[in-house]
C-alpha cells in the first residue's frame, strides 16, 4: 500500500460506486426475466451486436481483423492488457512493470512512445476512448467488463474513421441480454496482488442493464511499483421499437500508479526488482480520475441503418516525473459525436454494402507544470492551454463483382488541429497553431472461400497527426509534420469445424513517411523527436488455434517485425528500435468434459532486440514458461491457478528507445515480473 494523492478518500469513493452497483444488482435480483448466458442467447441488440454478429461483420473486412471472446482470457488472471490481448493476431503488448500501463503496438505503431499510447485508436462500444490529440490511457480499460474485443489492424479500422498505421481496438460491453444475473470474481496472488469484481445484468420490459464494479491493488514485483484502481462500468438500453434503440454508457475510474522507471542492463542482471533511484527520489507516479458518459442510438430501416453516438469525458491527472520535467497537473475535457449510415441494398443486381460516416472530436486540456522537489510540487514552471480537434469524413463501399468476390473501395478526408496557448510567458511566444490534412484512399478485394473463411488483399494510405506528447511533451516546443504511409497487405482468416482449426494470417509492407522518432544528426547531436524521412515496416501476423483429439486446445501467435530505416543519411538501413523482430506466444490447454482444464504457456523472443536506432545496444532474447489449471462452467463456481515465469527468468519485457547509445549501457530496460502465482474464484448465476 502507498500514500494516495489528496483527493477524495478511497473508502468514500468505493462506497459511492458500491451504492450505484448494489442498486443495479438489487434491481436485477428482483426482476422477473430468466437469466441468459453466452451460448444460449440468439443475438445481441441494435446498439451492441452479439459476439456471433461481430464475427460475421468481421468476415466482411478485406484485411487483418479479429474478435476476442472474453471467455478465452477469463481462464486465468486478468490484470494487464497482455492478459486479454496477448493472443490476438498482430498485437504486440507487454506490461511496462506488471501493470495496466503497457507497450502496445500494431505494425510498429508508436515505436517512439514507450509510455501511454499513440498510433492506435482505443474505443469503447464504438465510441473513442483515446483523447482528441491521439493519446490514450490504458487504465481507462477494463477487460473484465468487456463481452468481447475487436481488433482492426491498420486502415481496416476505416469504419471507425481511423487510418493510423496501427488501427483500432474496440472493447465491447455486455448487455442485460448477454451478462449473467450476478457475476462475482476474486483474484489473488504474488506481490500482494488483489482484485475483486462484481457485475449484474438483466432485462425488464423493453429495458436492459449491465453494471460492473471492480477494485484492484498490488505492491508490484519491483520497488516503487504499487498500483490501486477502482472502476465502474455500466450501460442501460431502451428498445423504443423493433427498429429503434438507444443506450447510455457510464464509466468511471480512479487510478494510482507508482513508476519504478528504467534500469541499465547491469542493474537488471544484479536485481531486476529494484527501481531507478531517480524515480523513488522524485516519487514519480501517475494518478488520475476519469469519468465518461456516452450515448449510442441505432435506427434499423431494413436495408439501411443509421447509427448516432455522442460522448463526453473528464480527466484530472497528477503526474510527478523526473526533476527536469517536473510535476504535470492536467484537467482534460474531451467530447465528440459520430454519425454512420450503412446501406445494404443491391446495386446492379448484385450485393452491395455502402457505409458513410462523419466523426468530429474535440479536446481541451489545462496543463499546469511545477518543479518536482523530491516528490513535492515546487514553484510553477509552465502553464498552457492545449486544444485539439479532429474531423474525419469517410466512406467505404463493398460491391460483389462475383457471388463470392467483393471489391472494396474506401476514402477518408481528415483535418486535425493542434493549438497550444502559452499562459506562462508574458509575451506568449511559446505557443503554436498547427493544422494537418490528409486524403486516405483504400482499395481491397475479398474472396469468400466458405461462409467462415476468406482470402483478402488491400492497399491503403495511413495518416497520423502528432499528439501533444510529440509537440510539447519535452521542455521545448517541437512542431513536427504528420506521419503518413502506404500499406500493402494480403492474408487469410477463417475456421474449419471438421479440422478443429482457426487461423488469422497476414503479411504487410508499409512505406512510412515522417515517422515520429528521436534521432541524432550526422555529428551525433540529439535532435529530439523529429519526422524521420523514410522508414519501412513489414511483417507477418499469425494466430492459430487447433483442437487436437477433441480435448487439447493449442493457441499460438507469432509476429515477424521487420522495421527499418530506408537509406537514411545517418542510420542507413538499421533496424528501428523498440520491438523485437520475432515474438512468439502459445498456450496448450487440455479440457476435460467436466469443465477442468490444464496446460503450459510459453513466451519466446529468440533474438536480441535493438534499444537504440544506431543498433549498438540490445535487449537479450528470453523464454518464459507458465502453467494454468482450473475449472470453468457457465453457471455456478469456477476457479483457476495461474503460474507465471516458472524458471524465474531475469529479462527485459520491454525497453525504452533512444537514438544512439554508442554501445554504452543505459537505463532503458524494463524488467518482466519474476516467478509469480495467482489464483481466483468466480461465481455466476
Amino acid at each position: 500500500m502507498f500514500v494516495r494523492s489528496a483527493r477524495v478518500p478511497a473508502l468514500y469513493r468505493l462506497s459511492l460506486l458500491s451504492l450505484l452497483l448494489s442498486s443495479s444488482a438489487a434491481h436485477a435480483i428482483h426482476a422477473n426475466e430468466t437469466l441468459v448466458v453466452r451460448g444460449e442467447r440468439v443475438g445481441g441488440t441494435l446498439t451492441l451486436p452479439s459476439l456471433e454478429e461481430a464475427r460475421t461483420n468481421l468476415g466482411r473486412i478485406a484485411g487483418g481483423a479479429s474478435v476476442i471472446d472474453s471467455e478465452s482470457y477469463r481462464t486465468g488472471r486478468v490484470s494487464t492488457l497482455q492478459d486479454s490481448l496477448g493472443m490476438a493476431a498482430g498485437v504486440f503488448v507487454q506490461p511496462r512493470f506488471g501493470s495496466e500501463e503497457s507497450r502496445l503496438s500494431i505494425r510498429g505503431s508508436g515505436l517512439q512512445r514507450t509510455f501511454h499510447l499513440r498510433g492506435i485508436q482505443l474505443l469503447q462500444d464504438g465510441v473513442p476512448l483515446s483523447l482528441a490529440d491521439g493519446g490514450g490511457d490504458f487504465q481507462a480499460i477494463d477487460a473484465l467488463s468487456s463481452d468481447y474485443i475487436e481488433v482492426y489492424r491498420g486502415a481496416n479500422a476505416l469504419q471507425y474513421g481511423t487510418t493510423t498505421l496501427g488501427g483500432a481496438i474496440n472493447f465491447v460491453s455486455p448487455t442485460g441480454y448477454s451478462a449473467p444475473r450476478v457475476d462475482a470474481r476474486i483474484e489473488y496472488g504474488s506481490f500482494d496482488y488483489k482484485r475483486v469484481q462484481a457485475s449484474s445484468g438483466g432485462t425488464q420490459g423493453n429495458m436492459d442493464y449491465y453494471a460492473s464494479l471492480g477494485y484492484s491493488t498490488q505492491d508490484g514485483y519491483r520497488t516503487h511499483s504499487a498500483q490501486e484502481n477502482i472502476r465502474l462500468s455500466a450501460n442501460t438500453g431502451f428498445s423504443l421499437s423493433p427498429e429503434l434503440e438507444t443506450r447510455f454508457f457510464l464509466f468511471m475510474t480512479d487510478s494510482e500508479s507508482e513508476l519504478p522507471g528504467n534500469l541499465t542492463k547491469t542493474q537488471l542482471r544484479a536485481d531486476p526488482s529494484q527501481a531507478n533511484f531517480l524515480n523513488t527520489r522524485d516519487n514519480q507516479k501517475r494518478d488520475f480520475f476519469l469519468w465518461r458518459l456516452a450515448n449510442r442510438t441505432v435506427y434499423d430501416m431494413g436495408n439501411s441503418r443509421l447509427e448516432l453516438s455522442a460522448f463526453y469525458s473528464y480527466k484530472d491527472l497528477y503526474h510527478p516525473l523526473a526533476s527536469f520535467i517536473g510535476v504535470i497537473d492536467q484537467v482534460t475535457n474531451d467530447y465528440g459525436v459520430s454519425f454512420r449510415y450503412i446501406n445494404n441494398a443491391d446495386v446492379l443486381g448484385r450485393r452491395n454494402i455502402f457505409t458513410i460516416g462523419f466523426i468530429p472530436q474535440w479536446g481541451d486540456t489545462e496543463d499546469d507544470r511545477s518543479a518536482n522537489v523530491l516528490g513535492v510540487r515546487g514553484m510553477r514552471t509552465n502553464q498552457m492551454d492545449l486544444r485539439a480537434a479532429n474531423y474525419a469524413l469517410f466512406a467505404e463501399n463493398q460491391h460483389y463483382v462475383l457471388p463470392k468476390v467483393a471489391l472494396v473501395t474506401g476514402l477518408q478526408l481528415t483535418r486535425s488541429e493542434r493549438r497550444l496557448e502559452d499562459l506562462f510567458l508574458s509575451d506568449g511566444d511559446a505557443g503554436f497553431d498547427a493544422e494537418y490534412e490528409a486524403v486516405s484512399p483504400k482499395l481491397g478485394v475479398r474472396y469468400e472461400i466458405t461462409e467462415t473463411s476468406q482470402l483478402y488483399g488491400n492497399i491503403s494510405r495511413s495518416f497520423e497527426p502528432p499528439s501533444f506528447g510529440e509537440l510539447s511533451g519535452a521542455r521545448l516546443i517541437n512542431v513536427v509534420a504528420d506521419q503518413s504511409g502506404t500499406t500493402f497487405e494480403v492474408g487469410t482468416r477463417g475456421n474449419h469445424d471438421l479440422l478443429g482449426s482457426q487461423w488469422d494470417i497476414s503479411y504487410y509492407r508499409a512505406w512510412v513517411n515522417n515517422e515520429f522518432l528521436s534521432l541524432n544528426d550526422a555529428n551525433g547531436v540529439p535532435l529530439g523527436t523529429v519526422s524521420a524521412d523514410h522508414t519501412i515496416h513489414q511483417g507477418v501476423e499469425l494466430a492459430l488455434e487447433n483442437t487436437l483429439w477433441e480435448r487439447l486446445v493449442v493457441r499460438q501467435t507469432y509476429l515477424w517485425n521487420d522495421f527499418r530505416f530506408s537509406d537514411d543519411a545517418v542510420y542507413g538501413k538499421n533496424r528501428l528500435a523498440g520491438v523485437p523482430e520475432h515474438f512468439y506466444r502459445a498456450e496448450f490447454l487440455y479440457h476435460w468434459p467436466q469443465g477442468y482444464y490444464a496446460g503450459p504457456m510459453v513466451e519466446w523472443v529468440p533474438v536480441k532486440a535493438a534499444v537504440d536506432h544506431a543498433n549498438t545496444l540490445f535487449a537479450d532474447g528470453y523464454a518464459t514458461v507458465g502453467l494454468r489449471v482450473g475449472f470453468r462452467k457457465a453457471r455456478g463456481f469456477s476457479w483457476f491457478a495461474d503460474l507465471r515465469n516458472l524458471g524465474d527468468a531475469e529479462y527485459a519485457a520491454s525497453t525504452g528507445v533512444m537514438a544512439d547509445a554508442r554501445g554504452a549501457d543505459n537505463a532503458q530496460f524494463l524488467p518482466g515480473d519474476g516467478l509469480a502465482a495467482y489464483g481466483g474464484i468466480e461465481y455466476r448465476f
